[in-house]
Order: structure tokens, then sequence, then C-alpha cells
């Protein structure tokens, strides 16, 4: 295994090995709502108990980060009034959360276009991240005004920059430099990746990062998604053999049938 390929963390209790980094594309909140006859805005409320419980769930677990796609690029170009709405209730999430945050352990951390945000919506994120900044447990990490797509092309702007500075040399560019470059390169790669609503896209989530995960589809809306659905998912993942474009390590290799038949003979 390499560096980004530590042994797994077994788990009997779930049926073998436990995710390090867990990723979620929270879908569905709208669809939530509207099937109540609700304003759709109501369903972004309701999944707010969501993060609150999945994210105290995970840390309880022993899961060392959590990442979710909170706001992408895309968004922004939604109603006017919703993004109002959205804006404020992740600046009520930041200041209401802080003490859910602290006695859990859990350090919050944001990647995007940050700078993209309402000054007071990054002015809560920035308080938050401060305050935690020395808790050692998991990293609650929030997708906010993100896209893949953006995240590498910022990437390989920046090493432009730096080769032309004369900072980089360009024959010394490999995948790891280009890691390097991208919002958050310290953090492992998500192990697994979660998507609600039954929905079967990526919608453009840390598309360098999931090279190698597991995906779980939920069918429930992402209000619907606690901790019984999170167990599920947990499950299934166990039950997962990873291989990373190798071979299951301790398999027997496959013999020729010319070579069983010598065998058994």
């Amino acid at each position: 295994m390499t560096e980004r390929q530590p042994k797994p963390i077994q788990r009997p209790d779930l049926g073998g090995p436990f995710p390090e980094h867990v990723a979620i594309i929270m879908d569905g909140n709208g669809r939530w709502a509207q099937r109540r006859a609700l304003r759709r805005v109501l369903g972004h409320k309701e999944g707010i108990a969501s993060v609150r419980e999945i994210t105290t769930s995970c840390a309880e677990m022993g899961v060392k980060s959590l990442t979710l796609y909170a706001f992408s690029v895309e968004n922004w170009k939604r109603p006017r009034a919703e993004i109002r709405f959205l804006m404020g209730l992740l600046e009520e999430f930041m200041v209401a959360e802080r003490p859910t945050l602290m006695d859990n352990d859990v350090r919050l951390a944001c990647i995007g276009r940050l700078d993209d945000l309402p000054e007071a919506s990054l002015r809560a994120l920035r308080e938050t991240e401060e305050l935690t900044a020395s808790n050692r447990g998991m990293t609650l990490r929030l997708a906010l005004s993100y896209g893949s797509r953006s995240e590498i092309a910022d990437g390989v702007r920046r090493i432009a920059e730096d080769a032309r500075a004369g900072r980089l040399d360009p024959a010394d560019v490999d995948e790891e430099t280009l890691r390097g470059y991208l919002y958050d390169p310290d953090t492992p790669d998500p192990d697994l990746l979660i998507r609600t609503a039954g929905e079967m896209r990526i919608s453009n989530f840390l598309l360098w990062q999931i090279s190698y995960a597991e995906f779980y589809v939920a069918d429930v809306c992402w209000p619907e998604f606690r901790r019984p659905q999170l167990m599920e998912a947990l499950r299934a993942y166990a039950s997962r053999q990873r291989k990373f474009g190798g071979l299951i390590q301790d398999a027997p290799d496959e013999a020729p049938a010319s070579k069983k038949a010598e065998r058994t003979a």
C-alpha cells in the first residue's frame, strides 16, 4: 500500500473495514419539502438536523474526516431569495452549532471559493474555524461555493504562476505536485462517498480525490438521512473489497486450468 492507502481500520461490529474519511453529497432537501407541500427552503432547514446528527454520529464512531457538499459553484444560479435563505442558514449554523462542535471535539474546515460568500457568512465561518482550530477529534469539512473543476483549474493556474516565476520546474510536475495545489492537500482521499435522494451523479464533487472511493447511494432524501441510514452505508462499505487497481491482498493467485488438473491428478 502507498502512503495514501493505509491499512484499513477493522470494525467487527460492522463486519469489516471502517472508513476514515466519509464524503457526502447532501441531495434532496427541496424534494423532501415539495412532497410535503412545503416551501423548498424548509427542506434546507430540516437538512440542518441531519447535518448535526451525522456529524455527531461520525465523531462518536471514530471517523477522522467528514466532508459535506453544502453549496456548489453552480448553486449561485438558483433564485436570489433561496440563496439569501441558504446564506442566512449558514450563518445561523456557524453560530448555533459551536457548542456541538466543541462538545464533540470537532474541528471545522471549509473548502471552495470562499471569497464568493457574503461578508457576514464568511465572517461567521472564519470565527467558527478559529474557535475549533485546537480540537483534535474529527474534522468536519464543508464544501462551499465549491466545484471540483474549479478546484483543479485554480490549482493549475497557481502551478502556472509558480512556473512562470521560476519557483517550479514544469518537468517536476506530477500527480503529487498537483495535489499540493488543491484546496486541502493534506487531507487523505475519501474512502466512502455517499449520495442521498437516489441520484447517480457525482455533481462535480471531489473529482480528483474520489478516484478510488467506494460509492453508496441512499434512496432517502437528505433530511431523512440519519444515524440508521448512516449505519447501513457503513455496513455496505464494510462488505466491499478495495483493490486500488490491483489484486486483493492475500488472495491466492488463480492457477491456469491445466495446472489445476495437474494438482488433482
